[in-house]
């Protein structure tokens, strides 16, 4: 075979060449595959498709998708659970102290045309509406209710969040905050504040025991009054338990009685 055969031979072959490498590009640019977890947001020729040719799928996903090359451009979108991290935030509460506070929020996707079509970028509007809400509703409650109430404010932040997300197409599920920075100086004043509370529980059941005991002392003091044997019983047992000590000095009760006999004045006595 000449040259020339072999350059004819060549030149004609590109053409099929070219023709095989323009095939595969188109099929490559209109053959999509979607996992179960994603949606596509179809516009063809700027308009939003309501339906395109979906294999093993429903509507837009998931499975083998077939696009209109140079015509149709498709967005993905995942329905899957997101949790945010919603930056710590300066909040003043309504009783004037200064706090900072940080939350997580869990929402998804549930309409992906809405997602992509009502709001440029979805997850950064979520979060900065997430941000704002969150200074909003911290700074119309007081710092107990923050700290004490926080599973009320949780579900007030996540029906404010998605009333405000619903028309995008989102869903907000959980919001939770969850660290609340004290000033240090307010962490003291706290701290003071529970000491004091619990000194004054312990003096409230201080007094409330001996209040017990002296009303239990008076009802044995009534019964040792109508039965003078059981003072005698009471001194046997002290003695009792100061031996089984092994005490070297035994102090033997003396009843008050005897010893009014002897603190009496005798002028008294002999007058009478």
């Amino acid at each position: 075979m000449n040259p020339v055969d072999i350059l004819s031979t060549v030149f004609g072959l590109v053409p099929m060449l070219f023709l095989l490498i323009l095939a595969l590009f188109v099929l490559a640019s209109s053959v999509r595959i979607l996992p179960e977890y994603e949606r596509a947001v179809i516009f063809r020729l700027g308009r939003l498709a309501k339906a395109v040719v979906n294999v093993g799928g429903t509507g837009n996903g998931p499975g083998l998708i077939l696009l209109i090359p140079v015509i149709d451009r498709m967005t993905k979108v995942s329905l899957r659970t997101v949790a945010m991290d919603v930056p710590s935030q300066d909040v003043i509460t309504k009783d004037n102290v200064s706090v900072k506070v940080n939350a997580v929020i869990y929402f998804r996707v549930i309409d992906p045309q809405r997602a992509i079509v009502q709001v440029e970028n979805f997850l950064f509007a979520t979060s900065q509406i997430a941000q704002t809400t969150l200074r909003s509703v911290l700074g119309q409650s007081e710092l107990d209710e923050l700290l004490a109430e926080r599973e009320r404010l949780n579900q007030r932040l996540q029906q404010i969040i998605d009333q405000h997300t619903d028309p995008w197409g989102i869903k907000v599920t959980v919001v939770e905050i969850k660290l609340v920075d004290l000033p240090h100086e307010m962490q003291r004043a706290m701290a003071k504040q529970a000491e004091a509370e619990r000194e004054k529980r312990a003096k409230i059941i201080h007094a409330e025991g001996e209040l017990i005991a002296s009303e239990k002392l008076a009802q044995a003091g009534r019964i040792m009054a109508t039965e003078p044997v059981t003072i005698q019983l009471r001194y046997l047992q002290t003695l009792t338990e100061i031996a089984t000590e092994k005490n070297s000095t035994i102090v033997f009760p003396l009843p008050i009685d005897i010893l009014k006999i002897f603190l009496s004045d005798p002028m008294k006595g002999t007058q009478s």
